[in-house]
């Protein structure tokens, strides 16, 4: 897949305020800190165009990027932030669930976890939390390459262990580890 253009075109904090153009959707969720902005980053190809903090909990919008004038990524403020109050943190997870509900072109979810900790229950409830909506998943273990060569075996094992699944896709935002992995999957859903 060749990323030829890239604009973050809406930012919304409600149903009202989201794109009406039809165009297929993929949602990326995790936790605050998991590496949501460089992942995109990684797949548009851009050093910063969705800025990452050192602060967790900074994104607080739907920010909608629009992909090749074909596709939108969607970043949702991240889960499991505690310094975030409880009534932020409950609006935000309303707003989450208020897009997830009423999308009927949300065509695929990247749920990115940390490849070099455990699955957390925040993690485990957000992957079920998307199969109770019967939403298409991919789980994303970012900062692959972090985690020493040793380790990688258990971290494999914890992560299938944890979310009860098959699969996921190792991702490195510093090396491009399967970036194209998630290519394919995008492009399979716009050739549909």
């Amino acid at each position: 897949m060749r990323i030829d253009s890239v604009e973050l075109e809406r930012i919304a904090v409600r149903q009202s305020q989201y794109p009406d153009s039809g165009k297929m959707e993929f949602l990326l969720v995790g936790r605050s800190n998991v590496g949501k902005s460089s992942f995109i980053n990684a797949l548009i190809g851009r050093k910063n165009f969705a800025r990452t903090s050192s602060k967790p909990g900074k994104t607080q919008t739907l920010n909608f990027y629009l992909i090749n004038k074909d596709f939108y990524l969607i970043d949702v403020p991240g889960y499991g932030y505690a310094n975030v109050s409880k009534s932020i943190y409950k609006k935000l997870g309303l707003m989450i669930e208020e897009y997830i509900k009423s999308r009927g072109n949300l065509s695929h979810v990247f749920l990115l976890i940390d490849y070099r900790h455990k699955p957390t229950s925040d993690d485990v409830l957000m992957y079920n939390f998307l199969k109770y909506y019967n939403l298409d998943t991919t789980v994303i273990a970012t900062k692959y390459d972090k985690v020493n060569m040793k380790d990688r075996t258990l971290r494999d094992k914890d992560i299938l262990s944890e979310l009860k699944i098959d699969s996921f896709i190792h991702f490195s935002s510093t090396t491009k580890k399967g970036r194209e992995e998630v290519y394919k999957i995008i492009e399979e859903k716009l050739n549909k």
